[in-house]
Formats: structure tokens, C-alpha cells, sequence
């Protein structure tokens, strides 16, 4: 993976060779027990039926974190079908919208299934490796799409890397988008200062890293890699609250500043608070940013 290489400390120092699955299917098995600590997904279905007429079977089905369906796609080593497979399964599936509501319900529940999110659903490939092509191919496309690279290191170890990330979002109507901009206006013409704030967040927060893609979400703006690292909600009168996936217990709690939120109902994904008023608190949040970026 990249130019990555682990060793092992246990009597001595020794290099522990990165492999790939001996067969597809082990990683789609431990990817499926794992999938929320390893995607940010949460697990639906296996080798799920298209039925009859389109005759296929998705390897995965899932939700993530802000509402968003999955397809998730596997491959032992390099397949330069994998994309447009998974593009034809996430198809399948925006057609089959009251179908995949269902699964939700009754997987997840009636409040999970109120939540799904179809402005913008994701296609997520898992495999051995991909081609220069492949991470060209997945910017050309509408949808989102994140590449994912794996490697299995000795019987306990798997690491995952992602190649390409994108964000796509399906096309809405012109009464939603003029709403959508009419809204956004008045939220800039209201709350200028803290406006004026959360475009400096998203300026930071999209720095961090190549690798993050910002997910837009009706009551709030995710930033993730595979998964969220940072949730910022709309600008209120005097505040900017941002929810970030650093531990509050490590991060070290600041009063007026940062808040233990676990357990606790809010917008978002993350544990802990950050109440930005000014530029000032910004900076002061910036260290923070950076360590739920690692975790992530």
C-alpha cells in the first residue's frame, strides 16, 4: 500500500509481507463483520438479489452515517470492471428506491428508513488495487464514488487505503435548487459574520488532506474520508458549532470552547463539541480538526 511497510517488534524486527485474500470472498466477509469500523457504513444485506430481469447480485448493501444508501463492490486483485459494475448495481438501486426503504425498516427501523438520503448515494470498490484509469474514470462520473485499496499483513492485520474519493450529487429539481439558493442567501444576509466563519472552516477543513470530500446533508455539512471526521451545522446568531470524531477524554475538554457531547442527541456525527464565535476560536480549533482528520 503506497510505500507503507510494517514490521514486527516480537523478537526482533522483521517485515511483515502485505498479501491479498486468497479468494474474493474473505474479504467481502470481513469487510461485511467489520463495516462500520472499517467504512462507516452500516451492514444491510449480502449478495443481494436484483432479481430476475436485471439478474444480478450486489456483494453489499449498507447506510452510512448521514443517511447516504451504499453499494459496496469487491475484488481479490485488480479488475477494471469493478467501477462500472458498481455503477450499474447503484442504478439498480435509485430505480428500486421503495425496495431499499423496506430493507432499512427492517434492519434498521422506522427511523433510519425516514432518514435515507437519496440526493446523494455511494458506491464504495474495495479490491487488491486499481489502475491510473480507475482513479481518472471516478472524477468523470456524477456520483460518489470512493476507491479502496487492502492488504492483508500476517493472520491479525488488514489495512485499508483509499486511492480516489469523489462527491456527487443527483440532479434536483429547479423549485428545490432556487429554495436551496434562496435559503442560503438569507442565511448569508442574517449571519454574516458567522457566515463569513464557516466558509473559513470549510476553507480549513478541506485543507487537512487530499483525500476528504465534503458530504451536503439538510441539517448539516459532513467532511469525511471513508467516514465523517467533521460535521459543522448551519451558522447560528452568535455561534458555529462543529462536531468532530475526536475522543473529548483525549482532545482535553476547553470551557466555552469544546463540550463532551456523548450520549447526547445533536445534528451530526462525533462526540465532541466545538463552538467556534471568531476567527480567534478558529485557530484555537485547529489542532482539534487535525486530530479527528488522523483518527478518521
Amino acid at each position: 500500500m503506497s510505500n507503507l511497510r510494517l514490521y514486527s517488534t516480537k523478537g526482533g524486527v522483521s517485515e511483515v509481507t502485505p498479501r491479498l485474500a486468497e479468494v474474493e470472498a474473505d474479504v467481502q466477509h470481513l469487510v461485511e463483520a467489520h463495516m462500520e469500523t472499517m467504512l462507516g457504513v452500516r451492514f444491510l444485506a449480502s449478495e443481494y438479489s436484483t432479481g430476475p430481469v436485471h439478474g444480478g447480485r450486489i456483494d453489499s448493501l449498507g447506510l452510512d452515517e448521514n443517511g447516504a444508501p451504499v453499494v459496496v463492490e469487491y475484488k481479490r486483485g485488480t479488475d477494471a470492471g469493478v467501477i462500472n459494475q458498481g455503477l450499474f448495481y447503484l442504478a439498480w438501486l435509485m430505480d428500486h428506491r421503495a425496495e431499499f426503504g423496506h430493507l432499512v425498516r427492517e434492519r434498521l427501523g422506522a427511523a433510519a428508513a425516514c432518514r435515507v438520503r437519496w440526493s446523494a448515494p455511494r458506491l464504495i470498490c474495495v479490491a487488491g488495487d486499481f489502475t491510473r484509469y480507475d482513479v481518472h474514470a471516478v472524477r468523470e462520473h456524477r456520483r460518489s464514488i470512493d476507491l479502496v485499496r487492502y492488504r492483508l499483513y500476517g493472520e491479525q492485520l488488514v489495512g485499508l487505503e483509499t486511492v480516489a474519493s469523489v462527491t456527487g450529487q443527483t440532479a434536483v429539481s429547479g423549485t428545490a435548487r432556487r429554495r436551496r439558493e434562496a435559503e442560503t442567501a438569507r442565511v448569508h444576509l442574517s449571519q454574516g459574520a458567522m457566515a463569513e466563519l464557516a466558509a473559513a472552516v470549510d476553507e480549513t477543513l478541506l485543507g487537512l488532506g487530499p483525500d476528504i470530500t465534503r458530504a451536503e446533508n439538510r441539517l448539516y455539512r459532513a467532511y469525511r474520508r471513508l467516514w465523517n471526521f467533521a460535521c459543522v451545522c448551519p451558522p447560528q446568531k452568535n455561534k458555529l458549532l462543529v462536531y468532530l470524531k475526536a475522543d473529548p477524554k483525549e482532545a482535553g475538554l476547553v470551557p466555552g470552547l469544546t463540550r463532551d457531547v456523548t450520549g447526547l442527541g445533536h445534528h451530526g456525527t462525533g462526540d465532541l463539541e466545538v463552538r467556534l464565535r471568531s476567527e480567534r476560536d478558529l485557530e484555537r480549533a485547529r489542532d482539534l480538526f487535525r486530530l479527528s482528520y488522523a483518527a478518521a
